[in-house]
């Protein structure tokens, strides 16, 4: 059952908004709606106030998302899918066509990227993987009924059934580089787990793992998309080049994004 939202009066609605911006929340006003809209009451919804404002993820505060139109379950501790990789499914989605497309969604996190995609392919076979334990049981919950999700180290527990078959292969791994961490907002640096961040020294560490390993997966003419910062793009497509991918570098102002295709030729 949805939960009620708690009633505020104008001033009590304002002493929320306060409270946010002092923290530090740039879009308080809105953070404060959906907030109240998510709590069913009054201590409940202090808590969450408190917790916003301490820090956390408004996402794991209310416990879900928005993504490409899709609410997402957001558990605490997960990472919280982020706007700009809405660019790399229009990207995937473009190249997912024929009937029942399968698709990997690798690093996959709370399962958004495979969620959206799956949503915008026309019957597709998903499967989706993650490292990470809370990760992979916050993806169940957003992937039930719609495909699969495995726990384990990128290729390793996927079945091999799929070697072959996969159309599309997707993957919005960690691309930070270790050196960075620190400077990543406390949100993110505190709230997330360093697994879903930690890209190696240059950043590039999991994207050349996957890269190595695509060929062994995709179909014929099939893809590999990797979200990646236009900094490290050329590192990304070097890996995709060196494991006989056919690979371009797209990027979006709109969405300040980069992803890098690579094509498994025929």
């Amino acid at each position: 059952m949805a939960a009620v939202p708690v009633s505020l009066s104008a001033s009590q609605l304002a002493g929320v908004v306060s409270s946010l911006r002092a923290a530090g929340c740039v879009f308080a006003e809105d953070e404060a709606q959906l907030l109240t809209g998510a709590a069913s009451s009054a201590d409940e919804l202090a808590t969450m106030v408190g917790q916003r404002a301490s820090g956390l993820p408004l996402e794991q505060v209310v416990g879900w998302a928005e993504f490409c139109g899709l609410r997402i379950t957001v558990a605490p501790g997960v990472f919280v899918p982020r706007r700009r990789s809405e660019f790399l499914v229009r990207l995937a989605a473009s190249l997912a066509t024929g009937s029942r497309p399968v698709i990997v969604d690798l690093c996959c996190g709370t399962g958004a990227v495979g969620l959206a995609l799956a949503a915008a392919s026309d019957g597709a076979e998903l499967h989706a993987v993650d490292i990470d334990p809370s990760e992979v049981a916050c993806a169940r919950q957003n992937l039930a009924g719609v495909g699969h999700v495995y726990l384990g180290d990128l290729y390793e527990p996927l079945p091999a059934s799929l070697r072959g078959r996969v159309t599309v292969l997707i993957a919005n791994a960690p691309y930070v580089p270790t050196d960075e961490l620190r400077l990543m907002p406390p949100e993110a640096r505190l709230h997330e787990p360093p697994v879903a961040l930690d890209g190696g020294r240059d950043g590039v560490a999991i994207q050349r793992r996957i890269a190595a390993g695509a060929p062994g997966w995709l179909a014929p003419d099939g893809y590999l998309l990797i979200e990646t910062s236009e900094r490290q793009a050329p590192l990304t497509a070097a890996a995709m080049t060196q494991a006989g991918l056919e690979t371009r570098v797209v990027t979006s102002d709109d969405w300040s994004a980069a992803a890098v295709i690579g094509t498994w030729p025929r």
